[in-house]
């Protein structure tokens, strides 16, 4: 009939119609799919540029060396943000492609490969960066003076590398030493970490790192070190807390993160494990070395930890607090009488690309 005809015509009109549009959408996603192709490989392609850059920066290295690095940093930072946005994009091309029925397993492989090369090539940068800068770095800060302490001018930051030391009862003899960094009385603890937050980094992308405390009694080395629980946290508790913040992005890329923590003294010639479970000291720790030249203490107490949980961190350090040997000096009145050392072992493993870190 004439009306069923009609039905017939405006239903493949409306039929040719959702086609076009199908058609429209799958061009839309399937072009803003190879532009985003097209930038990672062009991020690939500016890393490789920067690479055959640094080796010649290697070459000419010279008193340009800080306003180098300077550049080079910066544009790593720009780099992981573009690594970033891309990382994003490609997650809303997923959708915009799932969306219409489109999604294809094996370019979104593609892309994320060229991401995980896009990492590998940041860690490197940034390793070498550390490499220029220097591995082995020396700080020096300076201890405010504490209340009922007579204040002097004999040690005078003279900028941030550089003091002056003098003798109270000759001011005019006066000595001065250079560091990498002078940290003055007035600098907090935000201000040394962020110095040595790199290192931290370093040690998320599979390198190992220390730092080293050194002073003499009452110095602020346990202070620096551990901070208080007035909010002035130390190395230790922020490097924990940055770990903590990389591991859980780490994780949502399908990384598992294990730590695990020791905390030890030397007292007396004699090593005392401070996370042990007893106040009584019994059992005898030493120093062995492995097949591998790898040094372990044996008998310690390893305790695993989740960095993002606060209480159990603090319930470590309290624990260690208490248990290191301390007494009364002349310059302090609760003052460690001992050296202590605090290993964290990060392992990270991705199971899909069975790569351990």
């Amino acid at each position: 009939t004439q009306d069923h005809a009609q039905s017939e015509a405006k239903l493949r009109e409306a039929m040719e119609i959702m086609e076009r549009d199908l058609c429209q959408k799958h061009r839309e996603a399937t072009e803003e799919a190879q532009e985003v192709a097209s930038e990672l490989e062009s991020a690939l392609d500016k890393i490789t540029v920067l690479e055959s850059q640094h080796k010649s920066l290697r070459e000419a290295l010279s008193e340009q060396t800080t306003v180098v690095l300077a550049t080079k940093e910066e544009e790593i930072g720009r780099l992981k943000g573009e690594v970033k946005v891309l990382k994003e994009r490609l997650k809303c091309e997923e959708d915009k492609l799932h969306s219409v029925g489109l999604t294809s397993e094996a370019r979104v492989n593609e892309l994320e490969d060229l991401i995980r090369q896009g990492e590998h090539e940041r860690r490197k940068m940034h390793n070498i960066i550390q490499e220029l800068r220097g591995n082995v770095r020396v700080f020096a800060r300076i201890r405010p003076f504490l209340p009922g302490e007579k204040s002097t001018d004999s040690i005078t930051p003279l900028g941030e590398t550089s003091l002056r030391l003098s003798k109270p009862n000759n001011p005019e003899r006066e000595y001065k030493f250079s560091f990498d960094r002078v940290f003055a009385p007035n600098e907090g603890q935000d201000a040394v970490f962020g110095e040595v937050s790199e290192f931290v980094q370093s040690a998320l992308d599979g390198y190992n790192v220390c730092l080293f405390s050194y002073g003499q009694t009452g110095s602020g080395k346990t202070y620096t070190m551990q901070g208080t629980g007035s909010g002035q946290m130390g190395l230790i508790p922020r490097s924990i807390e940055q770990i903590g913040q990389y591991k859980s992005t780490l994780e949502a890329d399908g990384w598992n993160y294990s730590i695990h923590v020791t905390f030890l003294e030397i007292y007396n010639e004699s090593i005392r494990d401070l996370l042990r479970e007893s106040d009584e000291v019994f059992v005898k720790h030493e120093i062995k070395i492995g097949d591998d030249g790898n040094r372990t203490v044996t008998n310690l107490t390893v305790k695993q930890l989740d960095p993002n949980d606060k209480n159990a961190v603090s319930s470590v350090l309290q624990l260690a607090a208490r248990r290191r040997s301390v007494a009364s000096t002349d310059m302090n009145a609760v003052s460690s009488r001992s050296h202590s050392v605090f290993t964290l072992n990060l392992t990270a493993k991705h199971e899909e690309r069975n790569q351990i870190i």
